[in-house]
């Protein structure tokens, strides 16, 4: 015990352990049957060609997307460093997220879609690989990024841009088959 403490330390002894099976649904697959985070194995998987698309947006100012859509940003071509970010984002997700497997990812294009209604710039990210487990993860943190990094560039002149609306709109391969968003 710590010395000022006024906790005594847990009795090990007398707890019985946690019963993950009443806590943890049988359709997470990140915990193991003590509701334990673990990697998916995925070893035993079929390797399938896997796509996956996935968007989001980024609201701002008309005179922020103006500067953008002139090229006139003081940082440079916006749209195109946040085409590498996200490319840059998707390669390296499973760094990012600590349970996702590192893939070879085949193919990653990032497309920016200027909307003078929004007003804002809305990012789709289709992300494929051939292997034993899906691309959503990449293709969602590379959408996160590509739109973060048009917040970083154009902060100094809008720093109310808002970031949201990210989603999966579609996934191919594997057991499940394919899916897309309603």
């Amino acid at each position: 015990m710590n010395e000022g403490s006024t906790q005594p330390p847990p009795d090990t002894a007398t707890h019985a352990p946690v019963d993950a099976s009443a806590t943890i649904s049988p359709g997470l697959t990140h915990f193991d049957s003590a509701g334990q985070a673990h990697m998916v194995d995925v070893g035993d998987k079929a390797m399938t060609r896997r796509i996956a698309v996935a968007t989001g947006s980024i609201a701002m100012l008309p005179e922020t997307l103006a500067l953008i859509s002139g090229g006139n940003a003081k940082k440079g071509d916006v749209l195109g460093i946040a085409r590498i970010a996200a490319i840059q984002a998707a390669k390296r997700t499973s760094e990012l997220i600590p349970l996702c497997h590192p893939l070879a990812l085949t193919r990653v294009a990032a497309d920016f879609l200027l909307d003078n209604d929004l007003p804002g710039v809305h990012c789709t990210v289709r992300a494929e690989t051939t292997g034993q487990t899906g691309v959503e993860m990449e293709a969602l943190t590379a959408v996160q990024i590509g739109l973060l990094t048009i917040y970083d560039m154009c902060k100094a002149v809008d720093r109310g841009m808002t970031i949201g609306n990210v989603r999966v709109l579609e996934k191919q391969g594997g057991k499940s088959g394919s899916w897309s968003a309603p």
